[in-house]
């Protein structure tokens, strides 16, 4: 039996990298997992991953920058399993609605556009807020748990990252709040700051190898988190019960690299 046996998920972003290795962990786990992320083709696929292992899972393309989109997730979970327990808010888009991108743009503060500071802001805490709030009927007699994704990045204020920067740290205080005052319907909101390999992660690694790999050595355990490995068992732990204490923390996923006191 597994931690989260008779419980349903929805993970956003699980198409690819970090969302793909907690939506398998979770179903192997035991929980009915909505994958949710906007292409169909790697929906599918992690659909295909997970019930080939005998888990269960629904498939569920999803621009999480759509609210109708959302909407649209969140009624098939609720139609297919009656309910949700567990969300996960891992997607965010980068670049620009008419021009989305694989990673964040590099820009200065002075010349960051406003177009890209609406996505990524649209996508980020605003999608996380609104999800949230379209769980939040079915958590509220019965409990549930909400795990959101901020980044290392905000916290130190990475240099032009400016729009990801304040996209991840509104993130943090939207969790902090709720997690005040959702606690009395017993749920937990906390947040994840991983430095995990991941789409982003490759696509940096390959404009610039020599820095990522001095990036890579200077964590202390000697290499970046694992989706499936690290990520994956860290957000089943905060999905379970066994984590009912713990409400608006960050928890670091990064093999001790920030160290923040």
């Amino acid at each position: 039996m597994g931690r989260l046996d008779g419980k349903v998920a929805i993970v956003t972003g699980a198409g690819r990298g970090i969302g793909r290795g907690i939506a398998i962990v979770l179903a192997r786990e035991g929980a009915k997992v909505v994958v949710a992320s906007r292409t169909p083709s790697t929906v599918d696929e992690v659909v295909a991953i997970i019930e080939g292992e005998g888990g269960v899972a629904l498939g569920a393309p999803c621009d999480v920058g759509e609210l109708q989109d959302l909407e649209r997730t969140v009624e098939a979970a609720v139609r297919s399993f009656g309910t949700v327990d567990i969300l996960v808010n891992n997607a965010q888009g980068f670049g620009t609605k008419a021009n989305p991108l694989g990673t964040p743009p590099i820009s200065p503060v002075e010349t960051f556009s406003e177009a890209e500071w609406s996505y990524t802001l649209d996508t980020g805490p605003l999608a996380t807020l609104r999800m949230m709030q379209l769980v939040f009927p079915y958590m509220k007699e019965r409990g549930g748990k909400i795990i959101n994704f901020g980044s290392l990045r905000g916290q130190v204020g990475t240099p032009h990252g400016v729009g990801y920067n304040a996209a991840k740290e509104a993130i943090r205080a939207v969790s902090r709040t709720a997690a005040r005052e959702w606690g009395k319907h017993k749920i937990n909101v906390n947040v994840v700051n991983p430095l995990v390999e991941s789409a982003s992660m490759e696509a940096a690694r390959q404009r610039d190898a020599e820095g990522i790999k001095a990036f890579e050595l200077g964590v202390p355990m000697g290499r970046f988190g694992d989706p499936i490995r690290d990520a994956g068992p860290l957000v089943a732990f905060l999905a379970s019960s066994e984590s009912d204490f713990l409400t608006g923390m960050t928890f670091m996923l990064d093999g001790g690299y920030l160290m923040l006191p």
